[in-house]
């Protein structure tokens, strides 16, 4: 069977002008690999929202990254004060990958 590593991941959901802001402080702590992904729209506790694909200036994206447990700690410190006064939503879960050594 093949070995497996528990790591974490950690999902962003943000505002597209923000992921330079969201990337910067992820590599303030050490976390330079993500992904970005693509939404069309959700909703929340502040309605209905949908990508805006004339100026992408609503557009969100998914900012998503596995990383150590101690990392993703500091990166959840590091956003914590975002949180609120920029409607960031962070998730964070605990995942079992493969080649530990690329995490």
């Amino acid at each position: 069977m093949t070995t497996t590593t528990l790591r974490r991941k950690v999902e962003i959901l943000v505002d597209s002008p923000l992921v330079p802001r969201i990337a910067a402080t992820a590599a303030g702590v050490g976390v330079t690999a993500y992904t970005l992904v693509p939404t069309l729209g959700g909703a929340g506790h502040g309605g209905e929202w949908s990508d805006d694909q004339v100026t992408g200036a609503d557009s969100k994206v998914i900012f998503t990254t596995v990383t150590t447990e101690e990392k993703a700690a500091a990166l959840t410190d590091a956003l914590t004060p975002l949180l609120e006064s920029h409607g960031l939503l962070l998730l964070i879960s605990t995942v079992e990958v493969v080649r530990a050594q690329k995490f």
